[in-house]
């Protein structure tokens, strides 16, 4: 079978749509013809892969942001807790944030992810996935490869979906996390890890990281590893607007895990609940699908990546 392109084209303000001709140039010289489909509306990532992998390929590509490739693992995976061995997910990044192309030492450039799809090269890989409550109500099951969690986060995820983007994704993110951080205060949840006692403290965030990088290359959890089959759980407290000035430079090469209000644990299973109305935002993969309550477990081995 050819390869099966899923492409968002409003990915890279909407270029990778309008010059969809040079990334098909690139591809086909790598891998010859492929087939694609493009995204409309959320969700139609996760179907598109559905359907690919029905129809029998065994390379299912995602053109997009690391939301599009969540979406296309998503549907890869499709409640099996893997997908079928014989599939593997590749990766053309396009999007604001570009985080899961870092962990996985995907260049950014469309030359480059084009020529890692023709590397027999494999990468097996964890998957998280997050049980979670969705902004309708609804309770959700979706599946993440590099980062989830909560707090402020969630609210700049939400900030920048809704359109604080700039030219520069690490801008973008910047910007979105100084806003979000002005007249923030810290909100309280009660967690635990590993079904072990819960642990009930305000927070700025929580992380669960499979992947190394979040929020346009912030460094947040510089020891995760994706083939561990555990999560790195970063917790930050009392983080603020004038620690975000003063100590911009230790989020993005990882340092700040030696602060006092930086906590660092692992763990294969993490559960999180708001205390009192407090209406705590996620953050799945650079998304903002929905709120606490929210489980989440790692699926060790389940997804095997094209990493050229």
């Amino acid at each position: 079978m050819k390869p099966f392109l899923v492409v968002n084209p409003r990915s890279a303000a909407g270029r990778t749509g309008r010059h969809f001709d040079a990334i098909a140039r690139a591809v086909r010289a790598e891998v010859g013809e492929f087939e694609c489909a493009f995204t409309v509306a959320p969700g139609d990532g996760a179907r598109l892969a559905r359907q690919a992998v029905a129809a029998g390929a065994g390379l299912v590509v995602a053109v997009g942001g690391d939301g599009t490739a969540s979406e296309v693992i998503d549907g890869l995976v499709d409640g099996l807790g893997a997908p079928p061995a014989n599939v593997v997910f590749g990766y053309i990044p396009r999007g604001t944030g570009g985080d899961l192309c870092k962990t996985l030492g995907i260049g950014r450039d469309v030359a480059s992810a084009a020529r890692a799809l023709a590397c027999p090269k494999v990468a097996v890989c964890d998957l998280g996935r997050i049980t979670f409550a969705a902004h309708d109500g609804t309770t959700k099951v979706q599946h993440f490869a590099n980062v989830a969690g909560c707090g402020i986060s969630g609210e700049v995820s939400r900030l920048v979906n809704e359109g604080l983007r700039l030219p520069s994704g690490k801008l973008s993110f910047m910007l979105a996390s100084a806003r979000a951080l002005v007249g923030w205060a810290d909100q309280k949840v009660r967690w635990r890890a590993d079904g072990g006692e819960w642990t009930e403290q305000r927070i700025t965030a929580l992380s669960v990281c499979n992947g190394r990088f979040f929020g346009g290359g912030m460094q947040v959890a510089p020891d995760a590893r994706m083939d561990d089959g555990l999560f790195d759980v970063v917790i930050w407290s009392g983080f603020g607007i004038a620690d975000f000035i003063t100590k911009k430079r230790m989020l993005y090469d990882g340092t700040h895990v030696r602060l006092p209000n930086t906590r660092v644990l692992r763990a294969r299973t993490v559960e999180v609940e708001p205390v009192g109305d407090a209406r705590v935002l996620l953050d799945v993969d650079g998304e903002a699908p929905g709120t606490l309550p929210a489980r989440f477990e790692i699926l060790p081995g389940a997804l095997r990546i094209r990493v050229g």
